[in-house]
């Protein structure tokens, strides 16, 4: 496939053109495991680790605030007395930090948090932001037309080389023709749509991909219209031929700028960089990750405003978060089973042998960062979003994710 697009490409695209994404999104993003899911829906075969919540069509997706658009972050996370009790009496102590929003009507939000303005290592919920960076530069590209800007997702494909390595999580590779699929790590001679790399690290968090679609953003913003024409070999000269300094701090600026933009504080929420060692051949890290709930939650009320860059970006990277796959911590609640949710998860943890020899994955004695951004949609019409972070040491804290979601769905959805 050429790595160039036209106005004929682009306008097949949209007609043949996840995790997350909704599994009858294939058509229109080509992300090649969709193909998959949506061919076992069709045959009726059973899919176990798929529960009822995730069968949503792209049309079932909506914005949820769009009716208070207008309307400023201040106003609208302003704590309900009452709803600031419940929430309190079911919050355990310690290091945890929460905000949550029920959106059930549009015209009487009920806001509460706990220690929400706490900062955390985000872990792989900043992925977030890279999303983010990069659709604002898709905007920037293309401002006026929305069909550029995903027709060139579905048929610029990109290599990982070195960026994509590194990261123990796989992926998941679908081949349509033999209806196989492998899961493995990321390799250098991989090769995907940037919808699938997007795919890849928002749906199985995996951080090869995260740096992959990072680098991209970066090249958009060096390179705008001219992007779409380049080649490999010009895209790792643009970072040979630049100044360290100068491409850190590009690095920093397109992931983080946009967050300021929405009225997000660099103590809120930012980003450090990218999320391989090997990236850091060319760009360094500034600044440190940070995040905090009220950041989080800031940015997803202007997701479901439109706010974010505008509707139908918001609209697009809502549907990027939803899930269509294995749910975990906090998602594996068995109350969001029948829920659309839309979910990123993060950890982030170290361990000290010399003090427990026996210090385990996700039990970190030094730091144990766990982080579960959520919006919820049940069936009954409730809508929620939550925003929780910890710092539990010694203990894997994804039960505790997992229990605190049942103990707040009973608070908004007490049916």
């Amino acid at each position: 496939m050429k790595t160039y697009i036209t106005l004929t490409f682009i306008a097949l695209s949209t007609l043949f053109a996840a995790m997350l994404y909704p599994i009858d999104g294939y058509d229109t993003t080509g992300i090649k495991r969709l193909y998959r899911l949506q061919k076992m829906e069709m045959d009726s075969i059973a899919n176990k680790r798929i529960p009822n919540g995730a069968y949503l069509k792209l049309e079932d997706i909506k914005l949820n605030l769009l009716s208070r658009k207008r309307d400023s972050l201040g106003a609208i996370l302003v704590e309900d007395n009452d709803f600031a009790r419940k929430i309190a009496r079911i919050t355990p102590g310690g290091n945890y930090s929460l905000a949550v929003l029920d959106m059930t009507n549009p015209d009487s939000l009920k806001y509460a948090a706990h220690r929400e303005n706490v900062g955390y290592q985000p872990g792989s919920v900043g992925k977030i932001a890279v999303l983010n960076g990069f659709f604002t530069e898709l905007a920037e590209v293309y401002p006026d037309n929305f069909e550029l800007r995903t027709g060139l997702m579905c048929n610029k494909r990109v290599k990982a080389r070195y960026w994509g390595t590194g990261d123990h999580h796989t992926i998941p590779v679908y081949d349509i023709d033999s209806d196989k699929l492998t899961k493995r790590q990321v390799v250098a001679s991989d090769e995907f749509s940037l919808y699938e790399w997007a795919d890849h690290m928002v749906s199985v968090s995996n951080n090869g991909a995260a740096s992959v679609l990072y680098r991209e953003t970066m090249l958009l913003d060096a390179f705008g219209r001219k992007y779409a024409d380049l080649t490999e070999e010009e895209a790792e000269n643009y970072f040979v031929e630049t100044d360290r300094d100068s491409l850190t701090s590009q690095a920093n600026r397109v992931v983080n700028q946009p967050l300021r933009d929405l009225g997000i504080t660099e103590d809120d929420w930012r980003l450090g960089g990218m999320f391989t060692r090997p990236a850091g051949k060319y760009v360094g890290r500034e600044g440190g990750s940070i995040g905090t709930p009220k950041g989080l939650m800031k940015f997803l009320v202007a997701l479901e405003q439109g706010n974010v860059i505008d509707e139908e970006s918001s609209l697009e990277m809502k549907r990027l978060l939803y899930m269509t796959d294995r749910r975990i911590r906090y998602a594996h609640s068995n109350r969001l089973d029948d829920a659309a949710v839309y979910f990123k998860s993060g950890s982030f943890y170290k361990c000290d042998r010399e003090k427990n020899p026996n210090c385990s994955d996700y039990a970190g004695n030094v730091f144990n960062y766990m982080n579960s951004v959520i919006i919820v949609e049940q069936p009954n019409g409730k809508k929620y979003i939550v925003c929780l972070m910890t710092n539990v040491l010694n203990k894997n804290s994804a039960g505790a994710h997992m229990y605190l979601a049942s103990s707040i769905d009973k608070v908004v959805n007490p049916t």
